[in-house]
């Protein structure tokens, strides 16, 4: 009996070690040999959104799906595909939310308007408690 609670115990102990995620993809980490496609996918990386963090972008976040996104992006740009084309390809798969600076159109255009109709509505209030102390 107690070599059996031994084995389920060690069982039970290899099961987390085998849910571990492997090593980041190659390019996640490491920077392109040609400082221009660098920069290029700096400036990229820096725009879009970590889907996991949601407050960091790509290029700040040490997330797994992060990493795998500034793999993909180093990839695209290394192959020839220009900023709007991954952006576009990205945008696509994740939806606008995933850059920091989403279309002033369709959906994109409630994260524009919101803030502003957020601070109308504030002053309004405001505007509203002043008068009647005044009065």
């Amino acid at each position: 009996m107690k070599r059996f609670v031994i084995a389920c115990a060690l069982a039970f102990s290899i099961v987390p070690a085998a849910a571990q995620e492997g090593p980041p993809p190659p390019l996640a980490n490491q920077q392109l040999a040609d400082p221009a496609q660098e920069a290029r996918a700096l400036e990229l990386m820096q725009r879009l959104r970590c889907i996991q963090c949601q407050g960091q972008s790509i290029h700040d976040s040490d997330a797994p799906i992060a990493a795998a996104m500034r793999h993909e992006v180093r990839e695209r740009i290394k192959a020839g595909q220009s900023e709007a084309e991954i952006e576009s390809w990205l945008i696509e798969r994740y939806g606008d939310w995933i850059s920091f600076a989403p279309p002033a159109s369709g959906s994109g255009l409630i994260l524009w308007l919101l803030p502003i109709l957020v601070l109308g509505g504030a002053l309004l209030v405001a505007r509203g408690r002043f008068r009647k102390r005044e009065a």
